[in-house]
């Protein structure tokens, strides 16, 4: 899985309807005001990540974090108020994303960032971006995403995840929920503080609990396998960190053999009916 690129979109909001709060006696309680509960300002982010490398001492030698990128665009302000002049560059959020506007930050952003930050030792390797069924995404023979994705001597290629199977994508299946909680903790105020605080999140979370994920997604595949493609089942724990402290956390995980035959049995059923 080191030549494949996750990618998603999520929204990420300015605060939470409820928070809880561990308060000495003598603290206030915290003010929290908004425009309206219902419509709290967020920010759409567009997420790659590849699965991170280690050498044999387990030193990392490469993030997998590709990049993290707010649709959000500056306008000039059209009125002065208390805290600006009119002409005042202000971020706005995009919120209306659209195929155009994922094909742009996919060719612009996304591409860009793989071909600076992956590991030189590898140009020579086909590098897949994984996306999901979204209406927005692009097709995997769109014309300007190809023409752009083999230059500069990469060969770079769009598939997608099987449709309905959220538990396929390592950033649906902990990656979002675990930089979320490290953006709430920033309580940001303001559009600009929103961004900084999730890239912070994005770059502050371990590379190492990213790699667990990925060693969860290979057994969520199994899992998968055993259901005949059912999301029927519960999503395995392998007490990967004490795996890890040992030394003997697979990189790939195996397989049995009668599974693979029985799926192919069953797959092989499915298209004679």
């Amino acid at each position: 899985m080191h030549n494949i690129s996750h990618i998603d979109e999520k929204w990420f909001y300015m605060t939470k309807k409820s928070e809880n709060y561990y308060l000495l006696p003598e603290e206030d309680e915290p003010h929290r005001t908004c425009k309206s509960k219902n419509f709290i300002a967020k920010v759409m982010f567009l997420v790659a990540l590849t699965r991170p490398r280690f050498d044999s001492r387990g030193n990392e030698i490469f993030s997998g974090k590709i990049g993290i990128f707010p649709f959000v665009t500056k306008e000039p302000a059209k009125r002065t108020s208390a805290n600006r002049i009119a002409g005042t560059m202000e971020t706005k959020a995009i919120t209306s994303v659209n195929r155009d506007v994922i094909r742009s930050f996919l060719i612009e952003k996304v591409l860009s960032a793989i071909k600076k930050k992956w590991p030189r030792g590898d140009l020579g390797t086909t590098i897949f971006i994984q996306q999901d069924n979204a209406r927005t995404h692009i097709n995997h023979d769109d014309q300007e995403f190809v023409q752009e994705a083999t230059q500069d001597g990469f060969d770079i290629r769009l598939m997608c995840q099987p449709a309905n199977s959220p538990d396929l994508n390592v950033l649906d299946l902990g990656f979002f929920s675990a930089i979320q909680s490290l953006q709430h903790k920033e309580s940001p105020k303001t559009i600009d503080e929103l961004v900084r605080a999730v890239v912070k999140s994005f770059e502050n979370f371990s590379s190492v609990k990213s790699n667990h994920i990925f060693v969860t997604l290979q057994l969520c595949m199994i899992e998968i396998m055993k259901a005949n493609g059912s999301n029927k089942y519960k999503i395995p724990h392998l007490n990967k960190q004490r795996l890890e402290r040992e030394g003997q956390l697979p990189v790939q995980m195996k397989c049995d053999p009668i599974l693979v035959q029985e799926v192919f049995k069953y797959l092989n059923t499915k298209n004679l009916l």
